[in-house]
């Protein structure tokens, strides 16, 4: 049974920083690629990044240039660092194991398994 568990989320001021940890257990972590969503209160959840199998890497737009994804196969573990947190960043951040590839990396539907999610919370 795949399992994902996220941790390292927090409360943190504007223009501070966190680091995301997602670890996987049940499967050949190697072979897939991982993402990283985000639900806000009455929003739906949306991309945040994704890491292929070969480590190629995608970011939403609002994210680019403060966020990097990275992964650790040897410990299955998929990282999110985030720089410059804003208060819009504030949400519940999931990750996801991404199974189907007639998908994007940022659609839902390219991903089977997903964990609980952390909370961030970025205080203006």
């Amino acid at each position: 049974q795949v399992q994902l568990v996220e941790s390292g989320g927090g409360l943190v001021h504007a223009g501070g920083s966190l680091r995301l940890f997602c670890t996987a257990s049940g499967r050949t972590f190697s072979s897939d690629g991982m993402g990283w969503f985000r639900q806000a209160p009455g929003n739906e959840r949306e991309f945040v990044a994704a890491i292929s199998r070969s480590s190629s890497t995608f970011y939403s737009n609002s994210v680019k240039g403060r966020f990097t994804i990275f992964r650790d196969n040897a410990k299955n573990t998929v990282y999110l660092q985030m720089n410059s947190l804003k208060p819009e960043d504030t949400a519940v951040y999931y990750c996801a194991v991404f199974t189907d590839y007639s998908f994007s990396y940022s659609n839902t539907k390219g991903y089977a398994y997903w964990g609980q999610g952390t909370q961030v919370t970025v205080s203006s």
